[in-house]
């Protein structure tokens, strides 16, 4: 009886040339990915698709899928588009901006209607990533119902994802001020910011805990506000906004003090 964790000489070939497309351009890379997890071309060496990924390609399971993910969303596109649409074709070229669509998990014609406004929204050129994850937080504002779940006075970190206009907050904590359907308007320790709500990662905080972030927000606030702080104050407070955490150690506290001393005198 035949071994079913042998490759046969021709699986074991066929393996070897959809390796060697992975490293090529995404399309092909997706579609050689997905054949070798269909057929199971990884049983001779390994017992699951996400360790061969990962020892083979360095791939984590996430990527390994948005990779696939990109490439069915790309076959859609090309299956689809031409019959379709009338204008100059653009598809995309990199692999990222279709990853906003796999993520959101949006059926085929859904895909092709968030293709198509994020190319109108880029003036007819092909979207960026960030230009295709607007396009696809637009759509589903317009056809789902918001359900945001986050509360007023909690403590969350910013995650940018791909909005541009976040990066410069990502890991940094927020309290939030109001809650709308599908934002939130948060306050961090420089400005106020509104921020869509699956941007947000909350920090689960009881109470008590939420009261020393305020604190804590306030007096970074404060110092910010004097306008004259040099770089290495300037330094500390960034740092501080990157805290996972309700406490200052004793080093920042000292830290703190030693800013709300210099900039804060009567």
């Amino acid at each position: 009886m035949d071994d079913p964790l042998v490759l046969s000489a021709a699986e074991l070939e066929l393996r070897q040339r959809l390796e060697r497309a992975v490293g090529g351009a995404f399309y092909q890379a997706g579609l050689a990915l997905q054949q070798i997890q269909k057929q199971r071309l990884y049983r001779n060496t390994h017992s699951d698709f996400e360790s061969y990924c990962l020892d083979t390609f360095d791939f984590s399971r996430d990527c390994a899928y948005l990779k696939i993910g990109s490439a069915k969303v790309y076959h859609n596109l090309l299956k689809i588009l031409p019959t379709n649409c009338r204008q100059t074709l653009i598809l995309p070229t990199k692999e990222g901006q279709l990853r906003p669509i796999v993520k959101a998990n949006l059926r085929k014609l859904e895909q092709i209607t968030v293709w198509q406004n994020a190319v109108e929204m880029a003036t007819r050129k092909i979207p960026s990533s960030s230009v295709v994850a607007e396009a696809v937080r637009l759509y589903l504002r317009e056809n789902q119902t918001p359900d945001n779940p986050l509360t007023s006075g909690e403590v969350c970190t910013i995650v940018a994802r791909d909005i541009s206009a976040l990066k410069k907050y990502h890991g940094c904590w927020c309290i939030i001020e109001q809650v709308l359907d599908w934002d939130c308007i948060v306050n961090t320790w420089d400005t106020e910011l509104t921020v869509p709500y699956e941007n947000l990662k909350p920090w689960g905080l009881d109470q008590s805990q939420c009261e020393m972030v305020w604190d804590l927000g306030i007096r970074m606030t404060r110092l910010y506000e004097t306008g004259n702080l040099d770089d290495s104050a300037l330094w500390v407070l960034r740092g501080l906004a990157k805290l996972d955490r309700s406490y200052l150690s004793n080093v920042e506290e000292k830290l703190l003090e030693v800013l709300e001393q210099e900039y804060l005198r009567d």
